[in-house]
């Protein structure tokens, strides 16, 4: 862990990675947003139109552990600034898919995007919890750094919503333009302020292991982060935290738009306001989880978020309620799923946190293996884009209640470390 002394300030670094977590949900949320698009420029299936999103996660699951080698062969500030360059390229490639009328190259955009999106992700989870001391404090730095995350997922959905208007029937790539453009800029933003910010390298690997691996003399460590049962079983809930976070609003939009007395426009702002929903829940996390343990809140969480999903499975879509600030009428059932976003905000934070705790110089390579099972952003909303295929849109979400269960056990047994004896120094 870094020591804090009186003579270090980390805010900047900090404050660095907080915009590292607003990228990461801009890009990833706009990918996730453009099902709506896809699904009528290149009449793609509930499940294709989530293609892009698939393809975006699954990145994780290629780049994933290789990343966790780079942040510990370069360190933090080299691996974030190859991330924001990746990020370019593919947010780039996105762009020209619109004027080349081309689902695929939209899709290898989307792929490249994730490389970049993993990358950052790899970075900013463990420097905050490292930042932090691990432990509360560590979780509580993750779940502010988190919040900043929601306000990039609360501006993506909501301008590509504005930027589609009221006709899904009539939207294109080259309507989204702009917002790439935004993107691409705050890239290139970003990698003029990490170039030129000091952040701390508390896991790169030291100049004599680094002889010892040149040399092929680096001893065989018997052990290694999955040989810790609680870091195993959190890396499954984050596979499922990530599809329960995307795959409720991403549904959602797509269910919305299909209504004609409803539409992409305020769809998109619905959806925008589950993230809000999700910023508000982290701001009251990063408060809250001083004094709560992560456990518990991640307990409390997945209950609730639960029976709210069930609620949104049972009541009628007759039941129809006004939102006045949108003069428009929305599906009763839509108000929980904006309620989720208020128990998903706080779970990858709680998640990370317990699973991480005591791994010690394993640390990096769990990062690595986290960051390759959040493909499952991609995998479960296309497995429940699938299932809307079949049985329709709002049964789709028993999908999001297993994956809920599961974090559920997590969270009352499956997070204890068992495993004190494995030395981690």
């Amino acid at each position: 862990m870094v020591q804090h002394t009186k003579s270090e300030n980390y805010t900047l670094p900090i404050a660095v990675m907080f915009s590292l977590f607003f990228m990461i949900a801009f890009v990833t949320n706009f990918a996730g947003s453009m099902g709506v698009i896809v699904q009528n420029q290149f009449g793609a299936s509930n499940a294709l139109s989530q293609l892009g999103t698939l393809a975006n996660f699954i990145a994780y699951a290629c780049m994933g552990i290789p990343a966790g080698v780079i942040l510990k062969r370069k360190g933090y500030k080299f691996t974030s600034l190859a991330a924001v360059t990746v990020g370019f390229l593919g947010v780039g490639i996105q762009f020209l898919s619109g004027y080349a009328e081309s689902f695929a190259v939209y899709v290898l955009g989307a792929f490249v995007a994730g490389f970049s999106m993993c990358m950052l992700n790899i970075v900013v989870n463990p420097m905050l919890n490292t930042l932090g001391g691990g432990g509360n404090r560590g979780n509580q730095l993750l779940q502010f750094g988190g919040s900043c995350n929601s306000i990039g997922g609360t501006i993506a959905p909501i301008l590509l919503g504005y930027l589609i208007g009221g006709e899904a029937k009539t939207a294109t790539v080259g309507q989204a333009a702009p917002a790439m453009i935004i993107a691409m800029a705050i890239f290139a933003l970003a990698f003029v302020v990490i170039f030129f910010t000091r952040i701390p390298e508390p896991h790169m690997e030291r100049p004599e292991e680094r002889a010892e691996r040149l040399k092929g003399k680096s001893r065989k460590d018997p052990y290694g982060p999955l040989s810790f049962r609680h870091f195993a079983l959190g890396a499954v809930a984050i596979f499922f935290y990530v599809g329960i976070e995307v795959g409720i609003p991403n549904i959602a939009n797509l269910y919305m738009s299909d209504l004609e007395w409803v539409g992409p426009a305020v769809a998109g702002t619905v959806v925008g306001g589950y993230w809000f929903l999700m910023m508000c829940g982290r701001l009251l996390g990063g408060v809250a989880s001083s004094r709560i343990s992560s456990r518990t809140m991640l307990a409390t969480v997945s209950t609730l978020a639960i029976g709210f999903v069930l609620c949104l499975i049972l009541i009628p879509e007759t039941a129809r309620v006004t939102i006045p600030l949108l003069n428009s009428e929305v599906p009763l059932k839509m108000l929980f799923m904006l309620l989720c976003g208020l128990c998903t905000s706080v779970m990858w934070g709680a998640i990370f946190n317990l699973a991480a705790e005591g791994l010690g110089k394993y640390t990096p390579a769990a990062s690595g293996i986290f960051m390759a099972l959040v493909c499952g952003g991609g995998i479960l909303p296309f497995v429940q884009g699938f299932a809307a295929d079949l049985v329709g849109f709002v049964q789709s979400y028993w999908v999001i209640v297993a994956a809920l269960s599961y974090l559920l056990f997590y969270a009352l047994a499956g997070s204890k470390n068992v495993n004190r004896d494995i030395p981690t120094e």
